[in-house]
């Protein structure tokens, strides 16, 4: 006959197994999708590679461990970053990171996946997100410039050359900043 003492071991170390079990199994495989908007041999892929996988690195991703990026290199070809971004929603990911003229075809191509842009000029004033605070829907990113500063740039103009009576502002309202950016689509 079981005593209480034997039954109560017996339930714990039942209850353990699946934990036991889980810990067996090893991590799951995360994947992250790259639309480029330089091409694969441009001596800035290397670098934006190895950024990108020290910052997964130094958060505990490790790529082939946890973590698998699928990288798609547009470069300044329109037509093939639409190709790339159903390609890479294809694939499944959990989150794309893009840049560029990336942008736009990522968001046409899903509205569920979520998309991390990087280095657009002015992100709200080419109609990407609502707000920089506030990006909403399945999109949010990193910035180039924060138009808001622009008094504080005037004012270290100021004290840099206080006899400034003067000054000139060009701005692209859509942040094109270039035939790679969003303007250009």
């Amino acid at each position: 006959m079981i005593q209480r003492r034997d039954f109560i071991t017996l339930l714990g170390g039942a209850a353990a197994w699946p934990l036991a079990a889980r810990a067996q199994q090893g991590e799951r495989m995360r994947r992250i999708g790259a639309l480029m908007n330089v091409t694969s041999d441009d001596p800035e892929s290397s670098l934006r590679v190895a950024a990108f996988s020290q910052g997964l690195q130094e958060l505990g991703w490790s790529v082939g461990r946890n973590v698998r990026i699928d990288w798609r290199w547009a470069g300044a070809d329109r037509e093939r970053a639409r190709t790339y971004a159903a390609e890479l929603v294809a694939l499944a990911p959990e989150v794309v990171l893009t840049s560029g003229l990336g942008v736009r075809p990522m968001l046409q191509a899903t509205r569920t996946v979520p998309i991390v842009f990087a280095g657009l000029n002015d992100p709200v004033g080419a109609g990407v997100v609502r707000s920089l605070a506030r990006p909403g829907g399945n999109i949010t990113g990193f910035a180039l410039v924060e138009y808001g500063f622009s008094t504080k740039w005037l004012e270290l103009l100021k004290q840099i050359e206080p006899r400034l009576a003067r000054v000139a502002v060009i701005r692209d309202p859509l942040g094109t900043g270039g035939p790679g950016y969003l303007g250009a689509l």
